[in-house]
């Protein structure tokens, strides 16, 4: 007898130790996501973008310099939208304020919310793309058959490495309509 009371403690402390691993695996993949999406934002990496950029836009003197712009668009998987940039590209001066619209049209005949997740190649130049004003940094709700143009204000910074002469600005529009606060009863 006192010899299976010792076999059953240490298949319970093996089984407690399986436990905590697992737990522990699981608490790690759960948080490699945002550990994920820090180290982007901070790096540069992936093309992750920066958010809403807050100060003084700073040309120096004499730095007159264009960079190409390109604007891509697509939706996720299972997303019906229509998602489309009005211009496909623009020649922008660095430091120079930029506007430019994104079409969206809902043609289905319920109401969605989108969020758009945007990406920036090369991934070297993500931290130069700096967004002021843009529709990615709120969620966009379309009615069914409603259609609008979403407005993104952007500039290059001057200090974008020389070697770079053009920057893709890729947007993926996702339905978040489930995840919506305002859309849950």
């Amino acid at each position: 007898m006192k010899g299976s009371e010792s076999l059953q403690a240490r298949h319970r402390r093996v089984l407690l130790r399986a436990l905590l691993v697992v737990g522990s695996m699981f608490c790690f993949g759960f948080a490699l996501v945002p550990i994920y999406d820090v180290f982007c934002k901070v790096t540069g990496l992936n093309g992750k973008t920066q958010d809403r950029f807050v100060g003084v836009i700073d040309v120096p003197e004499g730095v007159e310099r264009s960079v190409r712009v390109q604007f891509i668009t697509q939706t996720n998987a299972g997303m019906p939208w229509e998602f489309r940039p009005v211009l496909r590209e623009v020649s922008v001066a660095v430091g120079q304020p930029t506007d430019v619209e994104f079409y969206a049209a809902n043609p289905t005949t319920i109401n969605m919310v989108a969020q758009a997740v945007p990406s920036v190649s090369p991934s070297e130049g993500a931290a130069f793309l700096q967004k002021t004003e843009c529709f990615c940094f709120q969620h966009q709700p379309l009615k069914a058959g409603e259609e609008t143009h979403m407005k993104l204000r952007f500039f290059v910074d001057a200090n974008l490495p020389d070697h770079i002469h053009t920057l893709t600005l890729s947007y993926t529009l996702f339905d978040i309509t489930d995840r919506d606060p305002k859309t849950k009863s």
